[in-house]
């Protein structure tokens, strides 16, 4: 009784040998640091391994218009006092080892960063609001956090105060398989055979020298957005411009960003795969306000104006940024012209500024290092050739010495939160669509260590107040103490130039209603719409 389905098992196995292997689809595609320690987000943002976030589904996320979408919720609401969201999550989600995901995930994975020294903790503190956040950082226990699983579909969570914008920021709120956590600590996501999923891929290999990862196709996944190719291969030490574009040209790479010198030989050579992306991000120049010679507001209003934007975007970085006036970017919602009027380049001020902060033509002031952090993709175009062009600037203008010190990522991010130089270039790129991101980045310490009672006034203000003109006014207001304290100098916004192979497919690889292509700026909606 047993003979037939061992005949059907021994022709299944004799077919599958003599049939031959589907190929699989296969991308290669440039990664970002080169360093990277846990392959988990809600661990540690700065320091995780590439693209970790891609492994696990985030309550909602965007797509590339801009538009949010619900992913791990299918649906949330918004109490009548603004307060509490509930969030209904899609039922049938599993880890990739057969667990179910469930609410608790979500929900430990907020206390867990509450109660662990997250390095993103701003985020969920000034830009989620959420009850207790504070109080949890602060040692209280993680109970306290007022985020609760009400049942294995369904999550809770109350803010301090009203925020229309709360499903956004849930678009960096990823959950953690608590039943790992429970058995191995956070080694769960250290190493590779620990590390389960709840998103469109799997981890298949991490070396750790490079940050280097490979990606695999979930079998396990339900949810929205299912991965289109096999393998994603992403490698870090293709991330440079100048190390991508001859991967790219000779197949080993299917994207690569191009810096400034190489727009115009991927033009000539590939016209058609050139896609471009006005990324909602900013370079700017921060201090540590309490050391000298920066704690001197005359000194950095001296910097404010000493530095040519128009002059550096249309030749050093011709093509791939444009003048930044504000930290909100063109498009960006809140930006305001009459924030960026003042960012004028006038030597004569600047030096009027220097002189009286008592360094008169750059006499006594101290030779300074400002630091910059290794980068991949577009500011690995940018950053280098910026500090550079600024070293010269402030030389010609100030008669200011300025060395260049670039650090791995991990090590600038330390720098800069420990105060351990008084000087840095600082990238940021938006989190969520709300002015609230960029603002919340200087509140109240934030991620330069800035407590100034005036500007923290007025973004509270703004980030409670539910008529959206009365926001962008207060945000405004809070830019202008920016503007007049010198507590940043606006530099440039990014204008990424990529070049794609043609066998490249799918909607992920066509533009925008803008014209824009987001690429893997927008890596969950990228690499699940992308064909090959």
């Amino acid at each position: 009784m047993h003979i037939l389905p061992k005949l059907v098992g021994a022709l299944a196995v004799a077919t599958a040998l003599t049939m031959p292997t589907l190929a699989q689809t296969t991308i290669v595609a440039p990664g970002q640091s080169t360093t990277g320690t846990y392959m988990d987000y809600m661990k540690t943002v700065y320091d995780r391994a590439t693209f970790a976030e891609l492994l696990q589904i985030p309550i909602a996320t965007f797509d590339k218009e801009f538009e949010l979408v619900p992913m791990a919720a299918e649906s949330w609401s918004q109490s009548e006092d603004g307060l509490t969201w509930t969030f209904k999550l899609r039922p049938g989600l599993v880890w990739s080892d057969g667990e179910p995901l469930t609410s608790e995930d979500f929900v430990f994975s907020l206390q867990r960063a509450a109660d662990s020294g997250y390095d993103f903790a701003w985020y969920w503190d000034f830009a989620g609001g959420i009850k207790g956040w504070k109080e949890v950082t602060e040692g209280a226990d993680a109970s306290e956090l007022a985020v609760k699983a009400v049942d294995d579909l369904t999550i809770e969570i109350t803010t301090v105060a009203p925020k229309p914008y709360f499903p956004s920021v849930t678009s960096l709120w990823y959950p953690v398989p608590k039943h790992q956590q429970d058995k191995f600590g956070d080694d769960w996501a250290l190493n590779v055979e620990n590390v389960v999923s709840s998103g469109p891929f799997s981890v298949e290999s991490w070396e750790k020298s490079n940050n280097s990862v490979v990606f695999v196709k979930s079998p396990t996944y339900t949810g929205p957005w299912q991965a289109q190719v096999d393998r994603l291969e992403v490698d870090p030490t293709i991330g440079a411009p100048e190390v991508g574009l001859p991967a790219f040209l000779a197949g080993d790479a299917d994207y690569t960003f191009l810096n400034t010198g190489q727009v115009p030989v991927a033009t000539a050579t590939n016209p058609d795969g050139i896609r471009k992306n006005a990324v909602f991000a900013t370079s700017y120049i921060s201090y540590d306000l309490d050391a000298e010679p920066f704690n001197n507001v005359d000194v950095r209003r001296a910097f404010y104006h000493a530095v040519d934007r128009a002059e550096l975007t249309s030749t050093v970085l011709k093509d791939i940024a444009i003048p930044a006036g504000s930290i909100l970017p063109p498009g960006y919602p809140g930006y305001n012209p009459d924030v960026v009027a003042q960012a004028t380049f006038d030597p004569e001020k600047a030096k009027k500024h220097l002189a009286d902060a008592g360094f008169p033509n750059g006499e006594g002031f101290p030779n300074v290092d400002i630091w910059i952090r290794e980068e991949g993709g577009y500011n690995g175009a940018i950053v280098p050739a910026m500090a550079q062009y600024l070293q010269a600037e402030l030389k010609e203008h100030l008669n200011i010495t300025v060395s260049i010190r670039q650090l791995p990522g991990a090590e600038w991010m330390d720098g800069l939160r420990g105060k351990k130089n008084n000087i840095f270039i600082a990238p940021y790129e938006y989190d969520y669509l709300d002015p609230s991101n960029f603002y919340g980045i200087f509140y109240n310490g934030g991620r330069h260590g800035y407590f100034v009672p005036e500007y923290d006034a007025l973004v509270a203000k703004a980030d409670a107040e539910s008529d959206w003109d009365t926001r962008y006014d207060l945000y405004a207001q809070a830019e202008q103490v920016m503007i007049d304290q010198g507590l940043i100098v606006p530099l440039v916004h990014p204008i990424t130039t990529a070049v794609i192979s043609g066998d490249l497919g799918g909607e992920a690889s066509q533009p925008n209603s803008l014209g824009f292509t987001p690429l893997d700026r927008l890596g969950h909606y990228f690499f699940t719409h992308l064909t090959k």
